[in-house]
């Protein structure tokens, strides 16, 4: 059953890379087991709709796939039987939601701390400052 699951997955981004190269026009760069298996596809597609072609080319390739990586006899029916087939194995890209924003270091806590800010850098920087020059002054 690893073999089958192993060779379906192939199959299905194979075919889906196969074709995606075909509608970019790198048809001629595909190997001929590609082209073949996708001329099969636009004969199946003259006979039966887009969904029904690509699930029969799919599981023509898996088929060939399951051979060659040693699978003996007919090939196990690895994918349960869905109401609608899949079209095409691409998934939208959706961006992901935003995080909802938590309370900042600054608000008032769980323990009902007062939420008093720090003091801004500025006003620090500032204050030290003042004291180096107070000293400087106190030392001559």
């Amino acid at each position: 059953m690893l073999i089958a699951r192993r060779a379906d997955t192939r199959a299905r981004a194979d075919f889906a890379t196969w074709k995606m190269m075909a509608k970019l026009n790198g048809f001629s760069a595909l190997p001929p087991e590609a082209q073949n298996f996708l001329a099969g596809y636009k004969t199946l597609l003259d006979q039966l709709g887009e969904d029904e072609a690509t699930e029969a080319t799919i599981t023509e390739v898996y088929k060939a796939y399951y051979a060659e990586m040693g699978g003996g006899g007919t090939p196990p029916d690895v994918r349960p039987r869905a109401s609608e087939p899949v079209a095409d194995n691409v998934t939208a890209f959706r961006r992901p939601a935003p995080k909802p924003k938590t309370a900042s270091r600054f608000s008032v806590s769980a323990t009902g701390s007062s939420g008093k800010r720090p003091l801004p850098v500025a006003l620090i920087f500032i204050c030290l400052v003042v004291v180096y020059v107070a000293i400087r002054m106190l030392w001559k």
